[in-house]
């Protein structure tokens, strides 16, 4: 999926090797443009927008693959209304995957770290780092783990594709397959880095808070979150403006580092498809531009 200045574009290839596009028109909601707009609250909106729009080209790519194994015949036969409420639903269904994996991802790493260091030493800083590690030890292991199923891989793979297409262009190549594959799957602006930043911004702002007990602690994480998000944005933000900086630099390298997990070596198939996903994007744009 590409987002461009009027569009997101997702492309997937049939069996028959010709590829299909899913076409959504940006719209801009006057409320939310304005919340885009201020500082770390702009992160949450972008959060929570990306994750509905993800769960909808996710579900496109699902009906695709549900069509050419002839399992959904009867959906070609959807009314328009219909249609709109399903792609609705699915939005809600991202949104609220996207909250209940971070609640998942910053309780149960509390949690455990209050089982098993609770009563060691009393020292709040070093039982919000420990937690911060077991964060990243669960989130690491989860992700390798999905990464080993044939179709987390290939969605995986294609993730990697569009950060070489993304990289190309940046670079002023032409988008052949040949040139994109010249690229690595590491991109600065990826949202993995995001979740990176949201486990180390965490252990900071944690370390500003004390707690008395350990539904406290709980409690104080839950309505931290927010800030946690974002602050972690802004951090993201600023690291992607010194990206060209040769010290500086450095900041973002944990997000690339989770990269190499969540991004994976396309195939030329894949490529091609992704280029023309982002080609497609751009005569959009050109056209409503």
């Amino acid at each position: 999926m590409f987002a461009g200045k009027t569009v997101h574009v997702t492309a997937v290839r049939r069996k028959d090797q010709t590829i299909q596009y899913l076409e959504v028109p940006k719209k801009e909601i006057p409320w939310v443009q304005a919340l885009k707009k201020i500082p770390f609250i702009r992160g949450i909106v972008g959060i929570v927008e990306a994750s509905a729009k993800g769960a909808q080209h996710l579900n496109f790519a699902a009906e695709v693959f549900a069509e050419e194994e002839g399992e959904a015949a009867e959906e070609k036969k959807e009314t328009v209304g219909s249609r709109i409420s399903m792609i609705l639903g699915v939005a809600v269904i991202g949104i609220l995957s996207f909250l209940f994996g971070k609640f998942v991802f910053t309780l149960v790493p509390t949690a455990v770290e209050q089982v098993i260091f609770g009563r060691m030493f009393t020292n709040q800083i070093g039982h919000n780092l420990i937690e911060g590690l077991i964060k990243i030890i669960l989130l690491v292991g989860y992700i390798y783990f999905i990464s080993l199923t044939p179709m987390i891989k290939r969605l995986f793979q294609y993730h990697g594709a569009e950060h070489k297409v993304i990289s190309a262009y940046e670079a002023g190549m032409e988008l052949t397959v040949e040139n994109v594959q010249k690229f690595n799957t590491l991109h600065y602006r990826c949202g993995s880095s995001f979740i990176v930043f949201t486990v180390l911004i965490g252990v900071v702002i944690y370390s500003f808070f004390e707690y008395n007990s350990f539904i406290e602690r709980i409690v104080q994480r839950i309505v931290l979150l927010p800030l946690v998000i974002g602050v972690s944005y802004e951090a993201l933000r600023f690291t992607n403006s010194l990206r060209e900086v040769p010290v500086l630099r450095y900041l973002g390298y944990p997000g690339l580092w989770l990269q190499l997990l969540t991004t994976k070596e396309p195939d030329d198939s894949q490529v091609e498809v992704s280029i023309a996903s982002f080609n497609r994007m751009r005569e959009i744009d050109r056209q409503l531009g």
